[in-house]
């Protein structure tokens, strides 16, 4: 097949080979070895891959890093699966350009420790590696690389804005960010959650005709084994890693710290952004003397006080619990009056993940007929899906963590979680109990 060739780049063509724990020899052509070498990149070997849950599993320590040379890797692969049956014919090779790009810068943007940040209410990590994109050294590596346009179009690629047909291998059901956190986390954690049928999973990825001169990633019909093992590898990562209660203790210490020191005015959203895992809590141990994060480091966690599956928690519990953390720290310091408690010592948690064991993706048959796979399932084919919202129940835990023993029981939170954002503000504002 014939290529258009891109711009020309900085001295000869380049291949290098690292070698990875996971998928053993990466492959790295030029474009990639320029982006890899600039600051934004390189930060990430210092922004661990799953937040505190070294404190849990001890090999855990892998980072940001590592995990955007695999979502590269696989990107190739995939890429190289699709050009095997002739299905980038109609793809510019820009487009297959941009996503190798996108599936390498995907997450500059993150911030230390995991999502832990975008849960206490800072900017998503997309908007921000996005913006890095076009800024300082990555931004002219970009230029060399494409051209003016191409950071705008590796951008549209990571915010799942693009219209190009390879828009699902950087987000969507079939991502392989998604192929490869798992199956790194799971590795490196030494647990045996989650195998994923990878070698499957690449080899069924087609591009399918969802309308007019319109393609979309999506999968053959003999693939779907392979994604329900995804999805259930997914499930079982959260309920036993992710959301494993001694990380999300640590977890929400570490949040009431970071939004605790920038309320204080020790530290900027805008260094927190560019601050790397230890650099961070050295700031809040140096700069804030902060007790939170002088805790997370000892290792002493708070404790839980109460651990309920959502399957036992009403369905009428508001968002504010998960959605609004500013509401949900007053409610929390409220809470710890009320049982004899400081401010800080005692935190509530109820992690949202709804999208969980979300499927939305052409599927092409066996008979060549393309149908739609989205959370209802396939009849026959597709079981997991129509038990997502049982699983996930059963993943996700409402927990209250506290330093020390409450003088009092908390009587009434399960009531109390149910109340609307405004109800709760009313009876905050007036001085009522919560409890």
């Amino acid at each position: 097949m014939n290529r258009r060739a891109g711009p020309r780049l900085r001295g000869p063509a380049e291949l290098e080979v690292i070698r990875d724990p996971l998928w053993d020899n990466i492959r790295l052509d030029r474009p990639a070895l320029l982006a890899l070498d600039t600051p934004t990149v390189q930060r990430l070997r210092y922004v661990r891959q799953v937040g505190h849950a070294f404190l849990v599993y001890p090999g855990a320590t892998h980072t940001r890093f590592e995990h955007a040379l695999g979502a590269y890797h696989l990107t190739r692969r995939a890429l190289a699966s699709l050009e095997e049956r002739g299905e980038l014919e109609q793809v510019p090779e820009e487009d297959c350009l941009a996503v190798r790009l996108a599936a390498l810068l995907h997450d500059i943007g993150h911030y230390p420790f995991s999502h832990a940040l975008e849960e206490a209410g800072f900017p998503s990590h997309e908007t921000l590696g996005v913006a890095k994109l076009h800024q300082g050294e990555l931004g002219e590596v970009l230029i060399e690389i494409g051209g003016d346009g191409f950071a705008h179009r590796v951008g549209d690629l990571i915010g799942g804005r693009s219209s190009s047909p390879l828009q699902g291998l950087i987000s969507g059901s079939l991502d392989l960010d998604k192929i490869d956190y798992l199956s790194r986390d799971a590795r490196m954690c030494g647990v045996p959650y989650g195998t994923v049928d990878v070698d499957r999973l690449l080899a069924t990825l087609t591009l399918v005709e969802t309308g007019t001169d319109r393609h979309q990633v999506g999968v053959l019909e003999k693939g779907l084994s392979a994604l329900e093992s995804l999805l259930f590898a997914k499930y079982q990562m959260y309920r036993n890693v992710y959301w494993h209660h001694a990380v999300r203790s640590a977890t929400c210490m570490f949040k009431r710290a970071v939004r605790g020191a920038v309320a204080r005015g020790t530290l900027s959203s805008e260094t927190i952004a560019e601050a790397t895992d230890d650099g961070l809590m050295e700031l809040l141990i140096t700069r804030d003397a902060n007790p939170l994060a002088l805790s997370i480091r000892a290792r002493r966690l708070h404790k839980r006080a109460l651990d309920l599956p959502a399957s036992d928690v009403s369905p009428e519990a508001q968002p504010w619990v998960a959605e609004n953390p500013q509401l949900l720290e007053r409610v929390e310091d409220a809470l710890a009056g009320a049982v004899g408690l400081e401010p800080g010592e005692l935190l509530l948690d109820f992690p949202v993940r709804s999208s969980m064991l979300g499927v939305d993706l052409p599927l092409r048959t066996r008979n060549g007929t393309v149908e739609r796979l989205t959370d209802a399932g396939r009849a026959g084919q597709l079981g997991l899906p129509r038990v997502a919202d049982e699983l996930y129940r059963t993943a996700r835990r409402l927990r209250v963590f506290v330093a020390r023993a409450p003088a009092r029981p908390l009587t009434g939170l399960l009531e109390l979680i149910t109340w609307p954002a405004s109800e709760v503000e009313c009876a905050l504002a007036g001085g009522a109990t919560l409890l």
